[in-house]
C-alpha cells in the first residue's frame, strides 16, 4: 500500500494488556488518527486515552457507551475485549465501521458458528465493512508464516508449528494455576479446555489449508503434562512434587490420518520434569516437510524483567498495521489470504 490520500479514523475498544497497546501504536501511527476509546469500566470513562495506553496524554475522553463511538463514525474499530459482544461488532459492521479484532472468532469464515457468520455477513454487507482476527498465536505463527514457507515448496507433506514458553516468571497465579492447572495433580486435559484450544487454533490453520489447496480431513486435539520432580518455586508461587509443571497441546488437521498442519504448544514452569520433552527458550519452531525442506527458529531475545512490557507487542502491532488494509479491502469477513503482507511505516 503508497501512502494514503488520508489519515483512517480509529477507535480503540477495550483497554487490557493488548487493547492499550493497539491504542498507543495507533496514537503513533502515522496513517492512522485515534478518535475514541470504549472501556468497560465506570472507573476509566472520561479518562483520557493517554492514560489508559501508557503514553502522553491525548485529548480523546474514554466512554462506555456504543451510540458514542458509532456518533464518531470512526473507518476502523481496533477491537480488543475479553468477551465477544456480538451485537455491538454487528452494530459497528452495518453502520460502515470497519473491525479489526485480536479475538480469534472471526479467522476463518467456514469455522464460524453459522449463525454468528450470517449475522456478521448480512452486517458487512449492509454497512460495506469487513472485519479481521490477526495476533501473534494464532495469527502471524499459524497463517502468515506457513504461507510465506511454502511458497517454495512444489510438493509439501506438512507444516508443524512449535510454540515454546517458559511460564517460570510470569507473576500470574490465577492464570496459571487456576487457569491452566499448574501445580494442580490432573491426569487429563478435560474437554472444554482442549475445545477452547480447538476453537483458537483449528480455524487458523485452515486458513493456510484452504489458501494452499491442501485437502484435510479432520481435525485433532490432544494435551499432555509432564510433572515436576522436585519442588520448585517460580514467580507465580510453589509447584510441588508430582504436580503439573508442564503442558504439551497439539492441534493437528490430518488426511488419511497423517497430519498435515499441526500446532503444537509447550508450556512449561521448570525443565526438571518427569518426562523428556524438547524445551527451547521462547519462542517459535517451523519445520516444513517437502521437496525444499525448511526449519526456522524465531526467539524472543528478551530480558526476564522486560517480558511483560514487551510481549503484547506480537500481537497488537499486527492488529495495528492491518488497519488500513483492512478498510482498503472488500466487504466481507477477511483472513490473512485475503490481505497482502501487512507491511507498515514505522514511528
Amino acid at each position: 500500500m503508497t501512502e494514503p490520500s488520508r489519515t483512517y479514523r480509529v477507535v480503540q475498544w477495550a483497554t487490557g494488556n493488548i487493547g492499550s497497546r493497539t491504542l498507543r501504536g495507533t496514537a503513533e501511527h502515522p496513517w492512522l488518527d485515534l478518535v475514541g476509546v470504549l472501556v468497560h469500566s465506570a472507573a476509566k470513562a472520561g479518562l483520557d486515552a493517554g492514560e489508559l495506553g501508557g503514553c502522553a496524554p491525548l485529548g480523546v475522553r474514554a466512554t462506555t457507551e456504543l451510540d458514542d463511538v458509532l456518533a464518531l463514525k470512526p473507518d476502523c474499530v481496533l477491537y480488543a475485549p475479553l468477551e465477544l459482544d456480538a451485537d455491538a461488532v454487528c452494530a459497528l459492521l452495518a453502520a460502515g465501521i470497519n473491525v479489526v479484532s485480536t479475538r480469534t472468532d472471526f479467522h476463518h469464515p467456514a469455522a464460524m458458528d453459522q449463525a454468528l457468520r450470517s449475522r456478521v455477513e448480512a452486517a458487512c454487507d449492509e454497512g460495506g465493512s469487513s472485519i479481521h482476527s490477526t495476533g501473534s498465536s494464532p495469527g502471524f505463527v499459524t497463517e502468515a508464516l506457513p504461507l510465506v514457507l511454502a511458497s517454495m515448496q512444489r510438493r509439501l507433506e506438512g507444516i508443524l508449528v512449535d510454540e515454546f514458553a517458559d511460564l517460570s516468571q510470569r507473576p500470574s497465579p490465577e492464570l496459571l494455576f487456576e487457569v491452566m492447572g499448574f501445580g494442580s495433580r490432573q491426569e487429563e486435559f478435560d474437554e472444554p479446555r482442549l475445545a477452547n484450544l480447538r476453537a483458537s487454533f483449528a480455524p487458523s490453520l485452515r486458513v493456510v489449508a484452504d489458501a494452499l489447496g491442501l485437502p484435510v480431513e479432520r481435525c485433532e486435539t490432544h494435551g499432555e503434562f509432564a510433572y515436576a520432580r522436585s519442588r520448585t518455586t517460580i514467580a507465580a508461587g510453589v509447584l510441588d512434587a508430582g504436580t503439573v509443571a508442564a503442558q504439551r497441546v497439539t492441534v493437528a488437521w490430518t488426511r488419511a490420518g497423517r497430519p498435515v498442519l499441526r500446532f503444537r504448544a509447550t508450556w512449561y514452569c521448570t525443565e526438571d520434569l518427569d518426562r523428556d520433552w524438547e524445551l527451547r527458550d521462547n519462542g517459535w519452531r517451523l519445520t516444513v516437510d517437502g521437496d525444499a525442506p525448511l526449519e526456522v527458529s524465531i526467539r524472543f531475545p528478551i530480558a526476564p524483567e522486560n517480558r511483560a512490557a514487551t510481549y503484547p507487542s506480537y500481537t497488537a502491532n499486527r492488529a495495528v498495521n492491518a488497519v488500513p488494509w483492512v478498510c482498503a479491502a472488500p466487504a466481507g469477513i477477511l483472513t490473512t489470504a485475503d490481505l497482502p503482507h501487512l507491511v507498515s511505516p514505522f514511528a
